[in-house]
């Protein structure tokens, strides 16, 4: 299947996860990359990362977009998008997001800014953890279940994050109780 979302062109294949309506989608990740603040000095980590739509949406403002997924078929379309939107500075792992970031972590990696985008149970405290040991100035989470999200949030406000700004909505599943958000936390300056 081929979509256009957000300006570039995404094939994804039967196995991987794609949102179901395309209209708020591109909302909800405009939403997310706005979020960022991206300047084009950053390198962005796009954990949960799919086929690579978010990451690949920041991709014209960062200077490099890691994504991380764990279902190799999505991977292997995301750096198929990649190649076919000319995108040059994303590279993608097929990894479990919680391994792949504890390693990155280990080895004194750094981000910038990690998009989150975890499934609907939410992220690990492992993932939280390394995450705030990587120390980006910026996470944007994006949620599809307000109880996990309140969870991770209070993580990881323990590992020195606050909600910068509103939760924002966006109502992805019209006549459902269901709801995505964007959530922007940024490391509190000691």
């Amino acid at each position: 299947l081929l979509d256009t979302l957000c300006g570039k062109t995404y094939a994804l294949s039967p196995r991987s996860f794609y949102q179901v309506n395309p209209v708020q989608t591109a909302v909800l990740y405009g939403l997310a990359v706005d979020a960022a603040h991206l300047t084009g000095k950053e390198v962005v980590l796009d954990a949960y990362c799919g086929i690579g739509t978010i990451g690949l949406t920041a991709s014209d403002k960062a200077r490099q977009v890691v994504g991380v997924e764990v279902n190799r078929d999505a991977v292997r379309d995301a750096i198929g998008n990649a190649k076919h939107n000319g995108v040059k500075n994303a590279r993608f792992f097929a990894a479990d997001a919680t391994a792949w970031i504890r390693e990155a972590a280990d080895a004194g990696q750094k981000a910038d800014v990690v998009f989150m985008d975890p499934p609907r149970e939410g992220s690990t405290p492992a993932f939280i953890e390394s995450v705030a040991r990587m120390a980006p100035k910026r996470i944007v989470y994006v949620s599809c279940n307000p109880a996990t999200l309140v969870r991770d949030i209070q993580s990881l406000m323990e590992k020195g994050y606050h909600v910068e700004g509103r939760i924002q909505p966006v109502d992805q599943f019209p006549q459902t109780a269901h709801v995505e958000t964007v959530t922007v936390l940024e490391r509190t300056e000691k």
